[in-house]
């Protein structure tokens, strides 16, 4: 049974977010919420907030299992950092899931020594830090301010534990998607995956600032999980 700690950092992968807009034009507090589902069946939910306060941000993600997921504890994502032309630029971000200590992983943005710093199981590892590096929970906030303008794009992202680069397609742009009884206009976005290979997609609002209403994942073993949006909250 895939733990749901493994889904979310699978589901959570990045997509891509190139161009730039002013980020006085976009939302200064936004709260999301999701169901998550594993072949259909729900086994968990999900509650994030963006907050933006002057030139800084926060965001927080929640996830909470059900039934016996959720004797796996909460698990908690927070990114902070600056508000840019660019958009987004993390300086903290922490993972924590449940009480264990074990499992918290906490990454340090140094730009100005361009240099990554993660800590895992108290252990320091570091990496050279490349311009527009997101964390796992900024990256898909990121699309606000730079939506993916081409059709293929490349991504650098740290989980905690890393730091990747990931390959992703537009596969179709302007789609209509009926979720909690609203339509949206979405951007539907996917990696190219091998064969036997973890495929992740991305439906974004295009009408509600590039905002994530659908993650899909299907592992290797064929399994398919769906994050889809129930509740969404913007001023």
């Amino acid at each position: 049974m895939l733990r749901l700690s493994q889904f979310i950092i699978l589901l959570l992968l990045p997509i891509c977010f190139l161009g730039a807009s002013p980020a006085q034009a976009y939302p200064k507090s936004i709260q999301l919420e999701y169901d998550v589902a594993r072949n259909g069946k729900q086994f968990a939910k999900v509650k994030e907030s963006f907050t933006q306060n002057g030139k800084q941000y926060r965001i927080k993600s929640v996830t909470k299992g059900l039934g016996v997921y959720a004797l796996m504890g909460e698990r908690v994502l927070t990114s902070t950092g600056a508000v840019t032309s660019q958009g987004l630029k993390p300086s903290h971000f922490e993972l924590h899931q449940g009480h264990s200590a074990k499992k918290t992983l906490i990454a340090d943005f140094n730009w100005a020594k361009n240099m990554l710093s993660m800590q895992v199981k108290g252990e320091r590892r570091t990496e050279a830090l490349n311009k527009g590096t997101q964390d796992l929970a900024s990256y898909v906030y990121q699309f606000m301010f730079t939506p993916p303008k081409k059709d293929e794009v490349n991504v650098t992202l740290t989980t905690g534990k890393k730091l990747h680069q990931y390959q992703y397609k537009v596969i179709a742009r302007g789609l209509k998607l009926d979720i909690a009884k609203t339509s949206y206009k979405a951007l539907h976005i996917s990696n190219e995956a091998a064969a036997g290979a973890e495929k992740k997609q991305l439906w974004l609002a295009e009408d509600q600032y590039y905002l994530p209403v659908r993650y899909k994942l299907t592992d290797e073993d064929g399994s398919n999980f769906e994050q889809t949006l129930t509740n969404i909250h913007v001023e």
